[in-house]
């Protein structure tokens, strides 16, 4: 009977085998892709202010800023999204019932600080849509859905954090819901490196394709700039 294969590399040793196969197979990029941003919001990417902040590409803000420009430039959307919840937290469910420090997930509260989406993103805030979820995966009854079926994409591209949770959980779901799914490595980020390395090593083999930042930025510079969606649809204002 065959066994569970064993290893004594560690995560990040893992990942770089995996990461150099050269005949590993791709989903690869559609027509149409749609960028968005996972919880780069103040609890999560301010390391000077909050312990549940990390950081893994210190560049990882500004990757994001410019394939944020890209995506805008080819009249693809943008999406940006925080977690957020009621003062009781009724919202957040089972998730919020582990504990209740001022740390904790169910106290990242509507309008706190920690809710805030981090002051160094370039937002634009007339075109990118900024949703509110409550649960891992931006799927999860968010009106996400219903914006890449208005948007005709067949591609997600995932950014933001933690590639271990919110990350991950967003590539299963987009990969369930029949998109093509892009993980950009330095565009997402962990609080510990052995969840980080090896989530990429579960999503590359899995669920998205798991490419260098430069690899997404030449996609966007050399795909035709889509339709302004209004027009694709035939809407005349």
């Amino acid at each position: 009977m065959p066994v569970m294969q064993t290893s004594d590399l560690t995560p990040r040793q893992h990942w770089a085998e995996v990461k150099s196969n050269p005949n590993r197979a791709r989903f690869g990029f559609g027509r149409k892709a749609a960028l968005i941003n996972i919880d780069m919001q103040r609890a999560y990417t301010d390391i000077d202010n909050f312990v549940t902040a990390y950081q893994t590409d210190p560049k990882q803000i500004d990757y994001i800023n410019e394939v944020s420009e890209l995506a805008r430039q080819k009249n693809m959307p943008v999406i940006w999204t925080y977690v957020a919840y009621m003062d009781n937290a009724d919202d957040a469910g089972v998730w919020g019932t582990r504990t209740n420090t001022p740390d904790s997930l169910q106290n990242i509260t509507v309008g706190s600080q920690r809710s805030e989406l981090d002051p160094r993103l370039n937002i634009d805030r007339d075109r990118d849509a900024i949703i509110n979820k409550r649960m891992a995966s931006v799927f999860h009854e968010t009106l996400i859905p219903s914006l890449l079926i208005w948007h005709q994409v067949d591609t997600v591209i995932l950014t933001g954090g933690s590639t271990s949770g919110c990350v991950r959980a967003s590539a299963v779901a987009s990969l369930s819901s029949g998109y093509r799914t892009i993980v950009p490595e330095e565009c997402v980020a962990d609080k510990h490196e052995i969840p980080h390395f090896a989530n990429l090593c579960d999503i590359m083999l899995k669920y998205a394709d798991v490419l260098p930042v430069g690899d997404v930025r030449k996609w966007f510079e050399e795909q035709p700039a889509a339709t302004p969606i209004r027009e694709a649809r035939g809407v005349g204002f």
